[in-house]
């Protein structure tokens, strides 16, 4: 790709695909409502992956081939594609942010009930102050970051690669599509129990005689409840797209966790729960593990998340630093920079960003007033995030640019800010729910400006590749953030009411875990509220401590795997298994460079088609839970006649493994084709 001077004399940038001078349709409505549909959409399927995995896949990529594979119908421009794509990969990141924090409301007993229209009003206002902010923020600092030949911007520099190969032919959205299909369809299957999605059994080793506190004896087992990977297309495509290290890091913890210390905690204390003279069934076992791993075990990882979150800053220490100074620094460079004639260097007007700014910060004052009834700690609560805010979007956007939006530690951002806002409310006497609320608001807004910035400036880096108008997509995103914002909340109102519903216990239970979230509240409730588990957390802190002097390479990986159900992290190890038999046949097969992009790029598409139709068909049958619509009576008769044993459900796995393996292999090419950009996530 051919360079040239920036206009400035310093340094250098990429000439864009399309150059300054050229007049090509790029703010369309069609484009933008295309970018709106899929913001909602992604933005929900990540919900439904966040709340449920504890990760989200980054939106950049899918939103650039279903926007290419649309436009090209309706022959729109490429930088109509790009301005969709733009808008409908910034849902993604308001989704991240909001299931990152608000279930941490109803988690701490802030909020009694989820569902209502207060709360609908106060979430829909966190998200849009937010994602204002974080695009606002990013606008000072674009010019600067997007021309920064130190920033790689890896995932970026790959949706403009593959924009451009859209131009001559093929955009992949076969293998999305048709994965989404896939996905939807067992997990329709699922929903109507044509298979059992799991299957646990509480395997007895031994039973003994043990001597009560008081008198007599009571009977112990020593045994595990054992399970299976969960039949989850979604889950699979997770450990697909993460590979087999990382998904193998997640699964240790949840081996940790029940084959560990669910087994060891239930032997001993399990005795002194049962009346004298009972032998406990299998069903009493059962359940007496899960409440062991829910009450002790959870508390746990979350000390092991609490750790690891702070490694993760620390080890990042450098390009923190480097990040705040340089937005410093950027910021005076905005407001005094030269005025440019170029389309491609024209951001939203400096004015009309400080007023931006102005307007959402005193938003945020009234929020934050409304939920710590104090106006001294609401008004420190809004310097704190306004502060907070700017200086970690730049750090996130600076980030972004080094690892790319799927690597950048948003939560471990957020709890940064929760942890000085949480000091700084018991330093101003503010205590209960109050408190805890006005520390989960700051954490909140924080959280969806980080992951709104981040995106917005990935995207941006594409637009800068492609040659497109920086106002425009600011624009655009504003539409985006706004959407979504109003939006946002059903999904996740949805997929809670509609656990409830059907038995469970919504945000925070075994269905949807929300591991980030839940950190949150423990933290918020423990500092501000008094409530903090600090045995527990404390014991698992030293375990993540030990984690990271053995050098685990993802010691937060294996703590969210402590955390959530084995059937989870099981059926995302199998994942990942496939990805490794992807790249040890490539190996075997002598695949170059450019077949291995070719497989890897088809492989990633079908995973993340299997994880937006599960997503997708996950949030429908959950708001048929909601309405109280009996859909089980759509069963054929003969799913009643014929009930199918769990082994039935391992042919899921074979056809996945089938589909994540076979097909993208089969797609390598010729070893003498051009090698296209390698999809990162």
């Amino acid at each position: 790709m051919a360079e040239i001077k920036s206009g400035s004399g310093e340094g250098v940038r990429y000439k864009p695909y399309v150059p300054a001078e050229t007049d090509m349709r790029e703010f369309t409505v069609k484009a933008l409502i295309i970018g709106l549909v899929m913001s909602v959409v992604l933005g929900a399927a990540n919900a439904y992956l966040g709340l449920k995995a504890g990760m989200t896949i980054a939106a950049t990529y899918p939103a650039a081939v279903i926007g290419m594979a649309l436009l090209r119908l309706m022959k729109g421009s490429i930088l109509e594609e790009n301005f969709a794509r733009t808008v409908g990969s910034i849902g993604e990141s308001v989704a991240a942010g909001a299931i990152f924090t608000l279930p941490a409301f109803f988690i701490a007993g802030i909020w009694p009930e989820f569902a209502t229209t207060g709360h609908y009003l106060e979430s829909t206002a966190i998200m849009l102050v937010g994602g204002v902010l974080g695009i606002m923020f990013v606008a000072l600092l674009r010019r600067v970051m997007v021309e920064d030949v130190e920033l790689p911007f890896p995932e970026s520099v790959a949706a403009a690669e593959i924009h451009k190969a859209g131009r001559s032919g093929g955009t992949g959205a076969k293998f999305l599509f048709s994965a989404m299909g896939v996905g939807a369809f067992i997990q329709s299957l699922t929903q109507f129990k044509f298979f059992a999605s799991s299957w646990e059994h509480f395997v007895t080793f031994a039973r003994t005689s043990i001597p009560l506190r008081t008198s007599g004896t009571a009977t112990g087992e020593s045994g595990m409840l054992l399970s299976s990977p969960g039949v989850s297309p979604a889950y699979m495509g997770v450990g697909y797209i993460i590979g087999p290290k990382l998904a193998s890091l997640n699964f240790s913890g949840g081996l940790l966790a029940w084959g560990l210390f669910v087994p060891i905690i239930t032997y001993f204390i399990g005795p002194t729960l049962i009346p004298e003279g009972t032998t406990p069934d299998e069903g009493t076992w059962t359940a007496m593990s899960n409440n062991v791993w829910r009450l002790i075990v959870r508390p746990i990882a979350i000390g092991g998340m609490l750790m690891s979150a702070g490694f993760t800053l620390f080890r990042m220490r450098k390009s923190l630093a480097t990040g705040i100074m340089r937005s410093i620094g950027d910021v005076k460079k905005a407001a005094t920079g030269e005025h440019v004639a170029n389309r491609i260097d024209l951001d939203l007007s400096f004015k009309w960003i400080m007023l931006g700014i102005l307007v959402s910060a005193v938003a945020t004052f009234f929020i934050y007033n409304y939920f710590a009834q104090d106006v001294t700690a609401a008004l420190t609560a809004t310097v704190v995030m306004v502060i907070a805010g700017f200086f970690f979007a730049a750090v996130s956007g600076y980030l972004v640019g080094i690892i790319g939006s799927s690597n950048n530690p948003i939560s471990g951002l957020t709890l940064s800010t929760l942890l000085i806002a949480a000091l700084l409310m018991v330093a101003l006497g503010m205590t209960g729910s109050p408190g805890v609320a006005a520390v989960l608001g700051v954490a909140a807004v924080v959280c969806v400006s980080s992951a709104v910035a981040g995106e917005m400036l990935q995207d941006l880096k594409v637009g800068h590749i492609l040659g497109g108008t920086p106002w425009k997509m600011q624009v655009g995103d504003l539409f985006g953030v706004g959407l979504a914002a109003l939006v946002m909340f059903f999904p996740i109102v949805i997929l809670h009411q509609g656990d409830i519903n059907m038995g469970g216990t919504g945000l925070g239970g075994k269905t949807y875990s929300a591991p980030q979230a839940s950190l949150m509240a423990l933290l918020s409730q423990g500092i501000v509220g008094g409530q903090m588990a600090w045995p527990l957390i404390i014991v698992g802190m030293f375990m993540g401590l030990g984690f990271i002097l053995m050098q685990v390479r993802s010691p937060m990986l294996v703590s969210v795997g402590m955390y959530l159900p084995l059937e989870t992290t099981f059926a995302i190890f199998i994942g990942g298994l496939f990805k490794g038999i992807v790249e040890k046949m490539n190996a075997k097969k002598q695949h170059n460079e450019g077949q291995k992009a070719r497989v890897e790029n088809s492989g990633v598409l079908l995973a993340a088609g299997l994880i937006a139709g599960e997503a997708l068909i996950g949030l429908l049958f959950a708001g048929l839970a909601v309405l109280d619509y009996k859909y089980d009576t759509w069963i054929p008769e003969i799913f009643s006649f014929f009930p199918l044993p769990f082994w039935v459900s391992l042919l899921v796995f074979v056809v996945i493994g089938w589909i994540l393996i076979k097909i993208p292999l089969k797609n390598a090419g010729r070893p003498d084709e051009p090698a296209p950009p390698s999809a990162v996530f």
